[in-house]
């Protein structure tokens, strides 16, 4: 058995330094290792894969020697971390980008461009659009990165450089996590914290409705500033900016804190926004005129014209029929059905007992690989219910952790996403050649990324198992008053050391609350913040921004050296958005607790 420590070297601050060196090291070769290029041009930080392996090596170090866990363990965590990452994570962006693929290689995604296109030619719109609205509603239903793949794929497909794209998407990402994989983290937050999920889900819906507010004006701002606009012109777009971040918003508020609707969050509100921001624009106001791409707009001056005026939305020629316009959306409309499937408890309890009739018990490295068909499940080899976390992260008489390697191949979102893709496939009427094509290129396009991801993930459950997450966790508390504002940053941590807010959530629900008991202040708030605090981190976690590069670069070595320059600028963001977060739980926790929704009785 391994017991976590959390002070191993006897003293907190050389602790907490220790345990804080592996991120150290992966920030550091993400961001600001210098180095030159083949060309002779310098850079700040390596290639991405290289990066995240001297991150794992740190890892390994400092688990093995300074906490003294056993090596075996040290490694099966690791192995834990990249099989659950492919089946949680890159099952998901490999369908996701399978999918895409086949739109553009039967030109279905011409017409998708086209329609988009149409409901705003201003460049600054669109960014609301496609990542604000249509990305929640992505999120919604598969979460764990697809939104940022899907939606940096179509800015790219309509012209946005693939930089622009990927930081664009990764800011516009955040809002709606809490309630991303038909509510995932919200239900995962419930089940480690103790507390009612109904509750919780009311209590983020509280929090975040303001910074969905904000997220439309941040990405317009962020836009018009790479393209080398003025804040006036980041004004311009106010009216239409409020309406997608309002609609949202409000639909947030309503739905999250309702028992018919609350896993469903993300879903309804972005298919709301998207509907009431697209009226909007088409019969009540428009801008007078277009922002455009820097690209565009010097093609323009070349040829000695400017920017179209677009007061006149009556005079917009649209190539396609609706028929065609249907079309060439059912791909994606067959993807979130999917997905909603997918997320339904009935439908992945009856698939984990579809083949319940084929079971098994045999080992495998000497340890217990048992189960069905449709559910097969690995103890991982000295680390299942081996590891033993202590307080007060947890509390006194705790079970030891379980480490187990659930292989739902059936009931896994991705799966719904390939059923998607497969069935987009058949819709599509894609030939033998275009199978081939697609399935070339997706493998093509996903190479670097899949090791990345599966790297980081390692890491992210080493840290976990070696307890070295949880010293950093501790950092936090000694907050006292000011802990509410440190909760949210508690769980943004935890984002970006595993990628994902429902592992936050896994990682930091307990810990949370065992603090607002200890500190005397409201549980619902302390620990929903965790949730909605690591929405912020999501921008930055290794992971995403790999599956952005993966969705918004075609030139492989592009792809892998853009971790860095994206990360240096999120990084700044996502520590603002963050902020503003702990703000807002501070206010609620001392100025406003009458926001704070009350447990229902036992």
């Amino acid at each position: 058995m391994y017991y976590q420590t959390y002070d191993p070297l006897g003293n907190v601050f050389l602790s907490t330094l220790a345990a804080a060196i592996p991120i150290g090291v992966l920030l550091y070769f993400i961001a600001l290792h210098p180095h030159r290029d083949a060309q002779g041009v310098r850079h700040l930080g390596i290639s991405a894969p290289y990066a995240a392996m001297f991150g794992v090596v740190a890892a390994f170090l400092v688990s093995c020697l300074a906490f003294r866990m056993p090596v075996a363990a040290a490694v099966s965590a690791f192995a834990l971390g990249s099989l659950s990452g492919f089946l949680g994570i890159i099952w998901i962006v490999l369908g996701a980008m399978f999918l895409y693929t086949m739109t553009v290689t039967t030109g279905k995604f011409e017409v998708v461009k086209e329609s988009i296109i149409h409901i705003s030619f201003d460049r600054r719109l669109q960014c609301v659009l496609i990542a604000f609205s249509f990305g929640a509603i992505i999120e919604g239903t598969s979460g764990f990165g697809t939104p940022v793949a899907i939606a940096g794929a179509v800015m790219v497909g309509l012209g946005f450089k693939p930089f622009q794209s990927a930081v664009l998407n990764l800011l516009a990402n955040t809002a709606p996590v809490a309630w991303g994989a038909i509510g995932t983290p919200i239900v995962t937050l419930a089940a480690v914290s103790g507390l009612d999920q109904l509750t919780l889900s009311t209590m983020a819906g509280r929090q975040l409705p303001w910074v969905s507010v904000l997220v439309p004006f941040w990405l317009v701002a962020v836009f018009v500033k790479m393209e080398g606009g003025s804040w006036k012109e980041v004004f311009e777009v106010w009216p239409a900016t409020l309406c997608a971040g309002v609609s949202f918003a409000v639909m947030q508020y309503f739905a999250s804190s309702t028992n018919e609707f609350h896993l469903m969050t993300d879903v309804v509100s972005g298919v709301f926004s998207v509907i009431v921001t697209a009226l909007f624009l088409r019969f009540v106001w428009h801008p007078k005129t277009r922002f455009l791409l820097r690209s565009e707009r010097e093609a323009l001056a070349r040829e000695g014209k400017a920017a179209a005026v677009t007061t006149d939305v009556s005079s917009w020629k649209y190539p396609y029929t609706v028929g065609e316009t249907v079309y060439a959306w059912l791909p994606w409309a067959i993807l979130i059905l999917c997905c909603a499937i997918w997320g339904m408890p009935e439908w992945k309890k009856y698939l984990n007992t579809l083949f319940a009739g084929v079971a098994f018990k045999t080992t495998l490295l000497g340890s217990p690989f048992t189960g069905t068909l449709s559910l097969p499940v690995w103890d991982m080899p000295a680390l299942h219910n081996l590891v033993q976390r202590m307080p007060p992260v947890v509390l006194e008489g705790a079970k030891p952790e379980a480490a187990r390697f659930t292989i739902n191949w059936l009931s896994a979102a991705g799966t719904g996403v390939f059923t998607a893709a497969l069935l987009s496939g058949l819709v599509l009427r894609l030939s033998a050649s275009q199978w081939g094509e697609a399935v070339v290129l997706t493998g093509r396009r996903m190479k670097t990324p899949v090791v990345v991801i599966a790297l980081v993930l390692g890491l992210g459950f080493l840290t976990r198992y070696s307890g070295t997450d949880a010293v950093l966790g501790l950092a936090f508390t000694g907050a006292g008053p000011l802990y509410p504002f440190f909760a949210a940053y508690l769980g943004w941590l935890g984002v970006f050391l595993t990628g994902s807010d429902t592992a936050s959530n896994a990682l930091f629900g307990s810990l949370q609350r065992i603090t607002a008991q200890q500190l005397g202040l409201n549980e619902v708030l302390i620990v929903a913040s965790n949730s909605t605090g690591g929405v912020m981190g999501k921008m930055i976690d290794a992971q995403s921004i790999m599956v952005a590069c993966a969705a918004c670069y075609e030139d492989p070595k592009e792809r892998s050296h853009a971790l860095g320059p994206i990360f240096r600028t999120v990084f700044w963001h996502s520590l603002a958005g963050a902020a503003v977060i702990g703000v807002i739980v501070m206010l609620q926790a001392y100025v406003f607790p009458g926001v704070i929704p009350a447990l229902p009785p036992k």
